[in-house]
């Protein structure tokens, strides 16, 4: 993950944020993240392999939805929340809302 691109938001379109929100094991990464904490990336779980659950953190990433960080040997991810809000003013709220109540993403969650 050398050099991580983290786009600015003006570069983020809602498509693309819709199109990573699309998937499940997206949504309920982001459903984990979004109490605001950093995240070390081995305190996910998720019934993935490593390298697939690796992809999904990249493709987040891209969308602007996440601010991924190294620190040694470890990597660490957060929701880019207050920026996503303020590009696209309610919307991942909503989304965060409804795969909340529908139970989508339910299936990702942290190592106890």
């Amino acid at each position: 993950m050398r050099n991580a691109v983290h786009p600015g938001m003006d570069e983020v379109s809602v498509t693309d944020v819709m199109s990573a929100l699309s998937d499940p094991i997206r949504m309920g990464i982001v459903r984990v993240l979004s109490d605001g904490v950093e995240r070390g990336w081995s305190e996910l779980r998720a019934p993935v392999a490593k390298s697939t659950l690796s992809h999904h953190l990249r493709v987040l990433r891209a969308a602007g939805l996440t601010r991924t960080r190294e620190e040694g040997t470890r990597c660490f991810v957060v929701l880019r929340r207050q920026e996503s809000q303020a590009r696209f003013p309610g919307l991942l709220d909503a989304v965060i809302t409804a795969a909340d109540r529908d139970g989508v993403g339910g299936q990702v969650g942290l190592a106890r």
